[in-house]
C-alpha cells in the first residue's frame, strides 16, 4: 500500500514540476525552470521507489 502512496506523490510532483518548467519557459525565468526540473526529478524518484515497494 505504501508503494501506491509514493507513486501518487511522484505523479503530483511530476505534474507540478512540468507546470513550473513550462511557466518558467514562458516567462523566461531560468530559476523557475530549474525548480520545475528538480520537482520532476523528485517525482521520478518517488515513482521509482513506489514501483520497488510494489515489487517486494
Amino acid at each position: 500500500m505504501s508503494g501506491l502512496s509514493d507513486k501518487v506523490k511522484g505523479a503530483v510532483n511530476k505534474v507540478k514540476g512540468e507546470t513550473k518548467d513550462q511557466v518558467g519557459n514562458a516567462k523566461n525565468d531560468p530559476h523557475l525552470q530549474a525548480e520545475g526540473k528538480a520537482d520532476k526529478l523528485k517525482g521520478n524518484l518517488q515513482d521509482g521507489i513506489g514501483k520497488l515497494k510494489n515489487d517486494r
